[in-house]
């Protein structure tokens, strides 16, 4: 039975499903295909990223956990500032900005510890065990062609000194980094969670003791059992 007909859809959605969502959702986890690291490779090479997506069962209930948490804080960026980042902003947002705004060290992204923290994905796309799927949210912006909305060379470059000296250069320490660590950044309009800055990143076959010493982070929201 699809995983759509199992849950109740909370009434209103807490988001507009799209076409991709209402595919997934007509399926149920059996039927899902787990996106491989060779898949993902491929698409982020070639900034397909629209055609990510959770698994059936995590669907709805991200569908659920979204509602909910939403009529709790008032939105998902509420909900992360204050229970995943515990960042406080400075003010509420004008209505010309996107998102909080928050006081910060340096205005070069990661160039300062204190200005991002890595965490895991709670709810992680639908991919082989043997990725792990990490955010890096960010206090300050990464700047983007106004014009396209990809990201400028220069952010690009920066995000990759990043993810090399934060992932990969500790990974070389165990074994070796090849192939192992892949990072994308969504455009706005595939962003579930807007106005704050943040950077994916996928691991393939890191230990759980890596995965801590990057994040501090335990097992994601959306796969501990009993939770929406």
């Amino acid at each position: 039975m699809p995983a759509h007909k199992t849950v109740t859809d909370p009434d209103p959605l807490p988001f507009e499903l799209n076409d991709t969502d209402r595919q997934v959702l007509a399926q149920t986890d059996e039927e899902f295909h787990l996106q491989t690291w060779e898949e993902l490779k491929q698409i982020i090479a070639n900034n397909n990223l629209a055609i990510l997506k959770r698994k059936p069962s995590d669907l709805v209930r991200y569908i659920a956990w979204s509602s909910q948490t939403k009529a709790a804080y008032g939105s998902i960026t509420n909900f992360i500032c204050q229970e995943r980042l515990h960042w406080k902003p400075l003010s509420s947002p004008s209505p010309s900005e996107t998102g909080p705004l928050f006081a910060y060290k340096s205005p070069v992204p990661f160039e300062n510890s204190d200005d991002y923290r890595i965490l895991r994905n709670d709810w992680p796309y639908g991919l082989t065990p043997d990725i792990t799927h990490l955010v890096v949210w960010l206090k300050t912006t990464i700047p983007v062609d106004g014009a396209t909305g990809d990201l400028t060379p220069e952010s690009r470059q920066g995000i990759e000194d990043f993810v090399e000296k934060t992932f990969c250069a500790g990974l070389r320490q165990t074994g070796g980094a090849d192939d192992r660590v892949l990072w994308f950044k969504n455009w706005t309009q595939l962003q579930s969670v807007r106005g704050l800055e943040h950077v994916h990143v996928l691991a393939r076959n890191v230990p759980e003791d890596i995965i801590f010493q990057w994040s501090g982070d335990g097992k994601p929201e959306g796969l501990l059992d009993g939770k929406a």
